[in-house]
């Protein structure tokens, strides 16, 4: 049996709310779905050879006040995958069928099996309880809320560049670390990417307890396993399985990376990305492109997904793939910013990317004048409140700005020199949220000076597997925070709606570093956004 295989096998994390599901309650509508069985957990024995059910994870449908996924994975084809769902109420439940995709690993040929079912029809702003199985072995339980309805307060989480611990041998190197290509990180885990903190983020999230999650790219470096001769499959069930104590709970919305470009499966190599997720993307979007940029709404807040290799210049994938979309996601984002902007409903438009447009760090990628170009003015004309990124392994924020200097690097103008208020009605907001647990960070690596770099170009060279970025150094006017001393973090955001009398709504944000496998809470920054509601001007 492979160490893959074998993870899957043995990999399952304690289930929840198993006893209140015993008397759960129906959902109101839950399809296709039929009347399931008394009591709705039923637990079937099971089967040697039967794998469990392994990475149980969420993901918000297309209307996230009435739809929600419930997704696992498998190392092999199951028999009847199936959710049943309940409620606090009492009742008899429902039974929702799974859709199955697969794919086949480029590198390891090990095929895997993702399993999918659709809940509809829900009640919002409802806890759920569910348990998800197949044939022959034991449901995994959890449970959710869904999103309210209208103008109501929530809270979100955000990070990226988070990486996968190792859950399936200790590895232990010389003092000091082993080191990196680059010759500066020490080696951690399988992945070459996770430290403790990887792991420690989900228990600190759980503190928190949002009603969701924002992944900013880069989730386990599966691709970066592979370079290091690891087991990619195995990397992503370390990532599932870790955070299954938080993603079987509350939806993280994720959006892709340069890391998730894994060589060889499929033409932007993102095929297993896009088989372990199921993203409310666009109706119509071609199957190459499927769930790479997507937009939900969650009260009056409209978030929007968006996949930065399509528009980044710099080469940090396993493949380069600059214009995959032809256009095609710069003419989606300008339909969804305007139809948001003209929405009496909506107040806030939030945008999480992986690759930043501002960035401080000496050495690291920068920012990148492809996606200044390709994003900025949208970003100006449509009054996008605020930006999450990762990329850059250290955390950072902006002055709010609107438009751009006419020179090489489009560096962004800010608007206004508070660093405690900003109002978002007047400029953006941008925050690098990099330090998920990456074990290479980089809060050390910054300019001190308001100074920046930009990638303005490739060069003919290589370094290792990418072409050279060619960089300009920019002043950086947009400069607010830097955190140059906490490794790894993640920002909390509570939404108040405000009220139509005031006509004004805030979001108040805070930004944590944590420690330990308690995830003990540290707030670092703190700040609050605001702007006029909508219904104010309409």
């Amino acid at each position: 049996m492979s160490i893959a295989r074998r993870s899957l096998l043995t990999g399952s994390t304690a289930a929840v709310a198993a006893g209140a599901l015993g008397t759960a309650g129906s959902a109101e509508a839950a399809g296709p779905a039929r009347p399931g069985p008394e009591p709705l957990l039923a637990r079937t024995p099971g089967r040697l050879g039967v794998p469990g059910v392994t990475g149980l994870h969420l993901q918000f449908g297309a209307d996230p006040a009435t739809e929600m996924t419930v997704s696992w994975i498998s190392p092999c084809s199951v028999r009847r995958p199936q959710v049943r769902l309940g409620t606090h109420d009492g009742g008899t439940g429902s039974v929702v069928d799974a859709e199955t995709r697969t794919y086949r690993d480029g590198l390891s040929r090990e095929e895997v099996y993702v399993h999918h079912a659709r809940l509809t029809g829900l009640r919002p702003d409802t806890t759920y309880l569910y348990s998800a199985g197949h044939d022959g072995t034991a449901p995994e339980t959890g449970a959710f809320t869904t999103a309210p309805r209208g103008r109501t307060a929530f809270t979100f989480t955000s990070f990226g560049d988070q990486g996968a611990p190792n859950l399936r041998r200790a590895v232990t190197w010389p003092a000091g670390g082993a080191p990196s290509p680059s010759g500066r990180f020490p080696l951690y885990t399988s992945s070459q990417a996770g430290s403790p903190a990887a792991a420690d983020i989900v228990a600190a999230v759980e503190r928190v307890g949002p009603l969701f999650n924002l992944v900013n790219g880069d989730l386990c470096y599966a691709s970066a396993a592979g370079l290091f001769g690891q087991d990619r499959v195995a990397t992503w069930a370390d990532w599932f399985i870790g955070n299954s104590r938080s993603t079987r709970l509350r939806p993280w919305m994720s959006c892709v990376g340069n890391g998730e470009n894994e060589k060889g499966n499929g033409p932007l190599g993102l095929t297993g990305y896009q088989t372990y997720f199921t993203l409310p993307g666009p109706t119509g979007t071609d199957p190459e492109t499927r769930g790479l940029w997507y937009a939900f709404t969650v009260g009056a807040v409209r978030f929007i997904g968006l996949a930065n290799d399509d528009v980044a210049i710099q080469d940090t994938g396993d493949t380069y793939v600059r214009g995959y979309s032809g256009g095609a996601q710069r003419q989606w984002l300008e339909r969804e910013l305007k139809a948001a902007r003209g929405n009496a409903g909506i107040d806030w438009i939030v945008v999480f990317m992986h690759h930043p447009m501002i960035s401080s760090s000496r050495s690291g990628s920068g920012s990148d004048v492809g996606i200044r170009t390709a994003w900025g003015p949208l970003f100006d004309t449509y009054g996008v409140d605020l930006v999450l990124c990762g990329h850059e392994h250290y955390y950072e924020r902006s002055l709010p700005v609107r438009g751009a200097l006419p020179n090489e690097a489009r560096t962004p103008v800010p608007v206004s020199t508070r660093t405690d208020v900003a109002d978002t009605a007047k400029g953006t907001v941008h925050m690098i949220i990099g330090g998920g647990g990456n074990f290479a960070t980089t809060q050390d690596d910054l300019f001190q000076e308001p100074k920046g770099r930009v990638v303005v170009d490739l060069a003919k060279e290589t370094e290792g597997r990418h072409r050279k970025a060619i960089f300009v150094t920019e002043d950086a006017p947009w400069r607010a925070v830097q955190d140059r001393v906490h490794t790894h973090g993640f920002a909390a955001f509570d939404v108040d709606p405000g009220d139509h009398r005031t006509g004004r709504t805030r979001i108040h944000v805070t930004y944590y570093t944590f420690d330990g496998p308690y995830g003990d809470l540290t707030p670092v920054d703190t700040f609050t956004l605001e702007r006029p509601r909508s219904d104010a001007r309409h």
